[in-house]
C-alpha cells in the first residue's frame, strides 16, 4: 500500500516565496503607519472628547466646526451638572472638559486626590451686584441688606465684590474662603443675607441689592446696563475665577489640546457667541498657562489649609 499525499503542501523554497514574504511585511508596515497617522496628536482625522455643561449653547457648534476646519473632530459630551465632568475626565471617559473655574478645580483635586490641570483660559464671568432700589453705589444706606449666594465659592466671591466696592469690610482682608462670620460689622456699611443662587434674582425686590450669578441674571432678564458693581476681571486676584479647559496632568502638553484652546480663543464666532450667551457679561481671556498653573497651586494650598 502506498502512503497517502500530505493534507497540506510543504512550503516551497525559491525567489517567488521570498518576494511574497517581503510584500507581506511591507503591507503590514504600511498598515501600522496608517494607524499611527490617524491617532490623536498628528493625524488628519483626530477626535477629542470634551465634557461640557450646556452643549446646546450655540457657540459650541461654531467651535466644533472651527476645529473640524483644522482637522480635529470634536465630540462634545454634555453633562447635566457640574459634579460629573471632572470624574469623567479622571476616569478617561473624556479627553478634556470646559465648564469650571480654578477655584472649583482646586476644590475637586484636593477632595478627590486626582490631578486635573488647566491648559488654557476661556472667559471670566464677573459677579455683578444689582438693585431694584438704587442705581449708584453711593446710594446704599448704612444698615441696608444685600442678598448673596449661599454656596461656598460664590459666597466668598460675593463678599470680596462687596468689600472691593466699600460696602463690607472683611477680617484679615478676606479670601476665597471668607464667610459671613468674617465680616467686620463695625466697619461695614451693609449687612448680608444668604440665599440660594437660583433665588437671588427673584429675591431682588426684597433687599436693597443682590449679588446674582451671570446665568440667573440673564434668565431673569437683567441687563448689564443694570449692574451697579462687579469684580474686576483684569485684577490678578480674579485669575482663580477664570474658566478653563482642563486635562489630566499627563496630557497637559498635548499639542492637539493646545490647538483646541487656541481655536476657542481666536475664533470670533466662538468668542462672540460666548459673550452673547452670557448676556454680554463674559470677558474672554488669554491668561498664560503658567499663571493658571500657579493660581491652581496656590488655591489648592488654601483649600488644604481650610479643609
Amino acid at each position: 500500500m502506498t502512503s497517502s499525499a500530505p493534507l497540506i503542501d510543504a512550503p516551497k523554497k525559491g525567489p517567488g516565496r521570498l518576494i511574497a514574504i517581503v510584500v507581506a511585511i511591507v503591507v503590514v508596515l504600511a498598515a501600522v503607519g496608517i494607524a499611527i497617522g490617524v491617532t490623536r496628536g498628528g493625524g488628519d482625522d483626530e477626535t477629542v472628547r470634551i465634557g461640557v455643561v450646556g452643549a446646546s449653547d450655540p457657540y459650541w457648534a461654531d467651535f466644533v466646526q472651527a476645529a473640524a476646519d483644522e482637522g480635529i473632530t470634536v465630540d462634545l459630551v454634555d453633562y447635566s451638572d457640574y459634579e460629573q465632568p471632572n470624574p469623567a475626565l479622571a476616569d478617561g471617559e473624556i479627553d478634556l472638559n470646559q465648564f469650571q473655574h480654578i477655584v472649583y478645580l482646586a476644590q475637586y483635586d484636593v477632595a478627590s486626590g486626582n490631578d486635573i490641570v488647566p491648559i488654557g483660559s476661556t472667559a471670566i464671568y464677573p459677579l455683578p451686584l444689582y438693585s431694584s432700589t438704587y442705581t449708584e453705589l453711593s446710594e446704599f444706606q448704612k444698615g441696608d441688606t444685600i442678598a448673596i449666594p449661599d454656596d461656598s465659592s460664590n459666597l466668598a466671591r460675593a463678599l470680596l465684590v462687596l468689600q472691593s466696592n466699600g460696602l463690607v469690610s472683611l477680617k484679615d482682608g478676606g479670601s476665597i474662603f471668607s464667610g459671613v462670620n468674617d465680616i467686620d460689622e463695625s466697619k461695614s456699611k451693609v449687612k448680608v443675607a444668604t440665599v440660594s443662587a437660583d433665588l437671588a434674582a427673584t429675591s431682588l425686590p426684597d433687599y436693597a441689592g443682590a449679588i446674582i450669578n451671570n446665568d440667573f441674571a440673564t434668565k431673569a432678564g437683567l441687563s448689564t446696563d443694570d449692574v451697579i458693581a462687579q469684580d474686576d476681571p483684569n485684577d490678578p486676584s480674579s485669575v482663580p475665577y477664570a474658566n478653563v479647559f482642563a486635562a489630566r496632568a499627563e496630557d497637559k502638553d498635548d499639542a492637539t489640546y493646545a490647538k483646541l484652546v487656541q481655536i476657542y480663543q481666536d475664533t470670533k464666532a466662538v468668542t462672540d457667541g460666548v459673550v452673547d450667551n452670557s448676556g454680554g457679561t463674559a470677558i474672554i481671556t488669554k491668561i498664560p498657562v503658567s499663571d493658571l498653573e500657579e493660581s491652581l497651586t496656590e488655591t489648592e494650598k488654601l483649600v488644604e489649609q481650610n479643609g
